[in-house]
């Protein structure tokens, strides 16, 4: 599988709530998150997302430590712009404010965190073009897009990242066919629900069919039509991520799980 013509691990990291919140920076597990996004890319999960809002781009500086000794160029990064940054001007200093934190030559992914609708959209896709001609941005696309808001996108967008977890399949009907067609790919936020899924019992019996767990059978259900981007706070949720993509559901136990969260 390719994104913004680099080979990409089946699933990425997340990075929501890694050194702090909305808009507001905590130092406070700094060295427990770089272990972490270095040993995500160890183990051979190469799709990073960020934003700018994250720990009021805090997050994007932790992404910016942990990737150093690693060979940037097959590595992934995904990162935001925030919605009341999307006029022109602003658009091009939160990617260069972003480009800084990372410390990093370019950006793969930049997307629109959230649409405004107090902004004309061709003045956004205007700076994110521009982004790219001047090689800041290799890729661009949205975030949190509707159809209506897709049809309006330029045809260069790569991704559209959505809230998309067992709890949530209301995309399979239009999003996800629409972005099928179109080239678009997926990128699922919240795949486990924010961590509910974990506790859920309707998915324990085709769990120990497989041998896996719960949270592994949601995120290979998922990875069928996404990419996953869970967060993950400790080496063995790595592990336990990595290999959620390693079987294959059967066709009856697919129908099975959307009939368990229709």
């Amino acid at each position: 599988m390719e994104l913004c013509k680099k080979t990409i691990s089946p699933i990425g990291l997340g990075t929501w709530r890694m050194g702090g919140g909305f808009w507001n920076a905590d130092y406070s597990n700094d060295e427990l998150y770089i272990e972490i996004i270095k040993y995500a890319l160890e183990k051979g999960i190469n799709i990073i997302d960020t934003a700018e809002m994250y720990g009021g781009g805090h997050t994007e500086e932790l992404v910016g430590k942990a990737i150093k000794d690693f060979d940037r160029e097959k590595i992934v990064i995904i990162t935001k712009v925030w919605p009341s940054h999307l006029k022109y001007e602003q658009v091009i200093q939160s990617a260069k404010n972003s480009l800084k934190r990372l410390q990093t030559d370019y950006i793969d992914v930049y997307l629109i965190h959230w649409p405004n609708p107090e902004v004309d959209l061709k003045e956004t896709f205007k700076a994110m073009n521009k982004l790219v001609e001047e090689n800041i941005v290799n890729c661009i696309g949205v975030s949190n897009f509707s159809i209506e808001l897709l049809e309006k996108s330029p045809e260069n967008i790569v991704a559209n990242e959505i809230e998309y977890n067992l709890y949530n399949l209301s995309a399979e009907a239009d999003v996800i066919p629409y972005c099928e067609r179109k080239g678009i790919k997926i990128i699922a936020y919240s795949p486990l629900g924010q961590g509910k899924i974990g506790s859920d019992k309707r998915l324990q019996e085709i769990a120990r069919k497989y041998n896996k767990s719960p949270a592994q059978i949601a995120l290979n259900y998922l990875s069928r039509r996404s990419i996953p981007i869970p967060k993950a706070s400790k080496k063995e949720h790595i592990d336990e991520i990595i290999e959620s993509t390693k079987f294959q559901l059967s066709n009856e136990d697919i129908n099975h799980i959307r009939r368990l969260y229709s």
